[in-house]
């Protein structure tokens, strides 16, 4: 006879900085809680890692150190950027730096810092192969088993309350576009560089005009010092990022109310306002400096550093060696083929549905007129009255929450208000007595 599976008050799908953070969020409520939450959370990877493709030596974040993983939610945390320099004994270097903007391997070795220090509440190489409801007497659904497997085969199941699904982004491609050997997306950029010969390689093509594609563009054009690095994008040239400090209030958690609460019409409205402070932007000094690469190959005569602007490529085919990408001029068609060693696609991201990940349980989950996920204000999925557990999502909510729904900026905050909202539903459950009394349980 098999015992009992524990039933956690949360399980978290996914580990990356929004459910590390909310791990950390738990464990400072819990140093002083009467009734302790009990959270697990579950990673695929086989340890903590964040973006690993991309962390390019020199670039730097685009968030302020002080919207770490808990400052706006605890100023005085243990878990803040400022604690972990105390704890490297760099912070007297840090403040000499006078720079609000660490480097993205700092900032990712900051991750992995707070990570460890919550290791007893994550498994690490569990991949969720299916979310399945747990109904009581009444059939009603009263839990969540979490079932995963090991790259090694071993399966777990994880029985919780709640859910915190963090599963992160997936890559965007455009139609018909896989990535290959020689076909690559910027999120793999440091994994598959370190495969290309320095001495042989001459031309690489890189497609997007954001952050991520100048980065990646001012990367190769270093790297490879004897390659030709063609940058192709449709606008006329890069887009600075708006992170004026007016503009840069979208991202204050007042703003979240403000855009939750806003009609249909104003939400949009809002995006293209203010898309700039985060899509298709670069920051201003990569931007100067990829042009002052440009003018000075101008100036010696031997330009290494093109730009293909108001183009896009049309046709993309390997070849025994690399690439053949054919672009287009969007303003006389006339076209350019190119001949490369390998092509990138800086083309973002989109937020992973989770409707896949929840199997039935994506049947209790209600939609708007849009037919996009319904989400409360504390990141709810709303179902229907016999789901009692919470599904929280942690990210996938910018058409109901704005656009830190994917960012830094507003985690902690976010976190906190998830924790609070788990520990409300709480505290009203155990106030019905017939929710105690829901009868023997059967997946």
């Amino acid at each position: 006879m098999s015992l009992p599976l524990p039933v956690y008050d949360l399980v978290g799908v996914g580990f990356g900085p929004s459910n590390l953070a909310l791990a950390i969020a738990l464990t400072e409520h819990n140093e002083s809680a009467d009734e302790p939450v009990t959270a697990h959370f579950l990673e695929r990877q086989p340890c903590f890692g964040w973006h690993r493709g991309m962390l390019i030596e020199d670039a730097t974040m685009q968030v302020s150190f002080l919207k770490d993983l808990a400052t706006m939610r605890n100023p005085t945390s243990g878990f803040s950027f400022l604690a972990y320099l105390h704890a490297k004994d760099r912070l007297v270097d840090f403040i000499n730096h006078k720079n609000l903007f660490p480097l993205r391997i700092e900032f990712h070795d900051y991750f992995e810092w707070a990570a460890a220090k919550v290791d007893d509440l994550v498994s690490y190489d569990q991949t969720v192969t299916a979310v399945e409801p747990v109904t009581g007497a009444d059939g009603t659904v009263v839990h969540f088993d979490v079932r995963t497997r090991t790259a090694a085969g071993e399966e777990a199941v994880f029985r919780a309350r709640n859910l915190a699904v963090g599963t992160g982004l997936r890559p965007n491609l455009p139609d018909g576009v896989t990535v290959s050997d020689r076909i690559w997306h910027n999120s793999e950029l440091l994994h598959r560089v370190r495969d290309i010969d320095e001495d042989t390689a001459s031309r690489f093509v890189v497609i997007g005009a954001g952050q991520s594609a100048a980065e990646v563009t001012a990367f190769l054009h270093e790297r490879f010092p004897r390659a030709e690095v063609c940058s192709v994008f449709a606008r006329y040239g890069y887009s600075p990022s708006d992170d004026s400090a007016f503009a840069n209030r979208i991202f204050d958690p007042e703003a979240v109310d403000a855009f939750y609460e806003a009609p249909e019409r104003m939400k949009r409205r809002l995006m293209d306002y203010h898309g700039n402070t985060n899509y298709s932007a670069v920051d201003l000094d990569l931007i100067d400096e990829l042009y002052r690469r440009m003018y000075r190959e101008k100036v010696r005569g031997a330009q290494r550093l093109r730009m293909f602007n108001m183009s896009r490529p049309v046709e993309l085919a390997e070849t025994a060696d690399g690439v053949r990408a054919t672009i287009e001029s969007l303003t006389n068609g006339e076209r350019t083929v190119l001949e490369a060693d390998v092509a990138v696609y800086s083309t973002g991201y989109l937020p992973a549905d989770p409707t896949a990940l929840l199997g039935a349980l994506a049947g209790y989950c209600r939609r708007d007129e849009f037919d996009r996920l319904r989400v409360t204000r504390d990141y709810r999925l709303d179902t229907g009255p016999e789901v009692t557990g919470g599904i929280y999502l942690q990210g996938g909510t910018e058409h109901s929450h704005g656009i830190t729904s994917s960012l830094l900026s507003n985690t902690a905050i976010r976190v906190g208000e998830i924790l609070d909202s788990v520990l409300d539903r709480r505290a009203a459950a155990n106030r019905l007595p017939e929710y105690a009394a829901s009868g023997t349980l059967t997946p």
